[in-house]
């Protein structure tokens, strides 16, 4: 079992952001999490990750129990890519020492390292079309190069957990069909990591993410095969707006059939 989540909840100040979250990711299955602004998508991943304690249940994580087990070893064994970690790392490192602190799941690079550490950073770089960045400094870089080299430092310490939070924020729509034909390469890779991957945007839903998981005001909407969860009759319920999926491509591409007069004219 990768995760177990048993009636998580967690409260904060009285109100309750996840309410009676149950979710198993099994190995070898590769989950997209869908959900909206403010539907608990952060606060369900900083739970997982072990930054925050749920107020009630049980979460286990690679068959690791929460509270009986070192949660700073758990973390490196998960890699994770994230906006608010793009915002804590330091802006003045090569794109190739970013890479290389991976390993220890550090902000900033303090443990030695050898030439086979360095060997293994330039070959996920090469992998992921950024070793020519090695050397260049991490706050020249564009928003579709960082996101490629916190990639590659999610895989530096080979995880067996890794997750994607909106990793397509913020570029431009030929950067994001980039960005995405390389995850779907290292989901492709022999024995690639389970992957859960976080937006808000249908589009962006590989057809490697094979499990879709609905997150709506704190509680799970939905979840399941991705294909029996991305209808339109399911995800106009989601959205609470007559929407039309269709499938592109091997891609699924949402479309508004019809919006209400609050939704046109709200600020």
């Amino acid at each position: 079992m990768i995760i177990d989540i048993k009636q998580a909840n967690w409260e904060r100040s009285d109100t309750s952001i996840l309410s009676d979250i149950n979710w198993q990711v099994h190995e070898g299955e590769h989950w997209c999490l869908l959900g909206l602004n403010g539907s608990g998508k952060t606060t369900l991943l900083n739970m997982i990750n072990g930054y925050i304690w749920p107020t009630a249940g049980q979460i286990s994580v690679l068959d690791k129990k929460f509270g009986e087990y070192d949660l700073r070893e758990l973390r490196k064994s998960i890699g994770w890519v994230s906006t608010s970690l793009q915002q804590k790392l330091y802006a003045s490192e090569t794109a190739l020492r970013i890479v290389l602190s991976g390993k220890f799941a550090t902000i900033g690079l303090y443990d030695r390292t050898d030439e086979n550490d360095e060997a293994h950073a330039l070959s996920l770089m090469e992998n992921l079309g950024c070793a020519s960045l090695a050397k260049r400094i991490y706050d020249t870089l564009s928003q579709g190069q960082r996101q490629r080299i916190l990639i590659a430092r999610a895989l530096m310490a080979e995880p067996k957990l890794l997750i994607l939070d909106e990793p397509c924020t913020g570029l431009d729509l030929f950067a994001r069909e980039q960005l995405l034909g390389m995850i779907n390469r290292v989901v492709a890779r022999q024995h690639a990591p389970t992957v859960i991957y976080v937006t808000h945007h249908v589009e962006e839903i590989l057809p490697c993410f094979n499990k879709t998981l609905l997150l709506k005001d704190g509680q799970v909407f939905d979840s399941g095969r991705t294909e029996e969860v991305l209808t339109s009759e399911r995800m106009s319920a989601f959205f609470d707006v007559p929407v039309e999926v269709e499938i592109r491509n091997n891609r699924n591409w949402l479309f508004v059939k019809q919006m209400t007069e609050q939704l046109w004219t709200s600020s």
